[in-house]
């Protein structure tokens, strides 16, 4: 395989790896605001009621959770991917 296929194959693994722990993360969020709040994440599109201080910490809960998992899933899965097409 030459460089080129391998480069494409590590950031495909890492890519993937990034939206299925994006998708993971947003399912969790979901649950815990559920739990805590007793209703869903506020998305300021459904009704006017949310208060805008809760539709701002819902914006920087899922934007701040949604970007560290994205990027420590994405180095990971480049990792495991570079590890075993090294063998």
């Amino acid at each position: 395989m030459n460089q080129r296929t391998e480069d494409m194959l590590v950031k495909g693994v890492g890519t993937l790896a990034a939206v299925a722990a994006a998708w993971v993360a947003q399912k969790a969020i979901s649950a815990v605001w559920r739990q805590l709040m007793g209703h869903d994440v506020p998305t300021g599109t459904e009704d006017n009621e949310s208060k805008m201080s809760e539709l701002v910490a819902a914006a920087v809960v899922t934007g701040a959770v949604g970007t560290v998992v994205r990027m420590l899933a994405a180095r990971g899965g480049t990792k495991v991917a570079r590890k075993a097409l090294v063998r």
